[in-house]
């Protein structure tokens, strides 16, 4: 399970997703989430589904890891599945069962959220897989700074979002050292029933816990050894800069809406 966790995951490459500017994937990504909320209809999402297939090929990874990325949160999606299923209120019932029904219009709802969870998910993926943690970093804190007049912290904020991607894979990775050290010491994290399962996780997650505060007050003591002081008067080694690139990728995203718009206008929507 762990081993299918690509949250904060970067794969380098040289693919012209990977040279675009992460300011632009960031604002890219962010209209492609307000798009997947206001697309209404299997259609639309269709589109939109067609477009980040696109891009994972034109970057080069493989669409079947975005697929893995998605057994995590499957537990998640079947929830909500469910939930709508049973508890959507329609005219067409197909089954009763008691005093809950499934009818039409529930089935289609139920599948109308599932399929906006899978694309909210597989579309940001594709900006952390493409972009690597410092010029993501960047990024934010680049978009954020005219906030800094008002006093908004942005380098900060960018900073520990950056750190919190940086170290999702390591702790996943200590989380499976924990976890095989512990097995062979006869602790059974698969059997019985979900409290047992829950009771079971509590020898994990102290020594995952004490780890991970070691490694904040490791890298805080690194952080100022080397005289760090946040974003006053700081220098670049990569100075950002849109390019043509990033404007062919915002023609091609604003097409992708004004199609999903032109659908959602159709009487047949």
């Amino acid at each position: 399970m762990l081993s299918n966790i690509t949250v904060g995951q970067y794969f380098p490459g040289n693919s012209p997703v990977h040279r675009m500017d992460p300011r632009a994937k960031i604002l890219l990504t962010v209209a492609l989430i307000v798009l997947i909320f206001v697309a209404q209809g299997f259609v639309g999402y269709a589109l939109i589904a067609l477009f980040v297939l696109g891009v994972t090929r034109l970057s080069g990874i493989n669409p079947k890891f975005l697929l893995k990325g998605l057994k995590p949160i499957l537990f998640i999606i079947a929830f909500t599945l469910i939930l709508n299923l049973f508890f959507y209120q329609g005219e067409t019932v197909l089954v009763q069962l008691g005093f809950m029904r499934i009818t039409l219009e529930g089935v289609y709802y139920a599948a109308y959220m599932a399929a906006r969870l899978v694309l909210l998910v597989m579309s940001t993926q594709m900006m952390t897989l493409t972009t690597s943690p410092i010029a993501l970093t960047d990024g934010l804190e680049s978009l954020m700074k005219p906030l800094s007049r008002l006093g908004f912290p942005g380098h900060e904020l960018a900073m520990m979002m950056s750190i919190a991607l940086r170290f999702i894979p390591t702790l996943l990775e200590e989380t499976d050292k924990i976890m095989k050290a512990q097995t062979a010491r006869g602790a059974d994290f698969e059997s019985g029933n979900l409290i047992n399962r829950a009771k079971a996780m509590v020898p994990l997650l102290v020594p995952l816990f004490v780890s991970a505060f070691r490694r904040a007050d490791d890298l805080a003591m690194a952080m100022e050894a080397r005289c760090y002081r946040g974003g006053n008067q700081r220098t670049r080694l990569k100075v950002l800069k849109f390019s043509k690139l990033d404007g062919y990728a915002a023609l091609m995203t604003a097409g992708l809406c004004a199609l999903v718009l032109l659908e959602r206008l159709m009487p047949w929507a």
